[in-house]
């Protein structure tokens, strides 16, 4: 069975936005604690003011990701945009999926302490 091209640079984008998220977030919260913060807000912080970055980091190379759509537009190659278009969607989700992920952690961390 062959996978296509556009099938693993979805889940390939998707992972590494989630990843980037959750990472920075652990890390952050690893942080917080040795310098006697509150962990938690931390992480919230961190995976908030970070999304942005994760998608960027997803896609790779953006002026790549602006090169294509350049030419989509003037070359009438509006697969191309498409795919673009997908590619920028699912880094989104993954880094807004891995921002309440994050949420959640705080939500159940709350619900466990009751």
């Amino acid at each position: 069975m062959r996978v296509s091209v556009l099938y693993t640079s979805i889940v390939h984008n998707f992972c590494v936005s989630f990843g980037v998220i959750l990472g920075a977030s652990l890390f952050s919260g690893i942080g917080a604690i040795l310098t006697n913060k509150p962990p938690m807000k931390s992480m919230i912080d961190i995976a908030g003011s970070i999304k942005i970055w994760a998608m960027a980091i997803a896609l790779g190379d953006t002026f790549s990701s602006y090169a294509v759509i350049e030419k989509g537009l003037f070359s009438g190659e509006f697969k191309s945009i498409a795919k673009q278009g997908i590619y920028v969607l699912t880094a989104l989700v993954g880094a807004n999926l891995g921002y309440s992920f994050i949420k959640l952690l705080e939500r159940c961390g709350q619900l466990w302490n009751k």
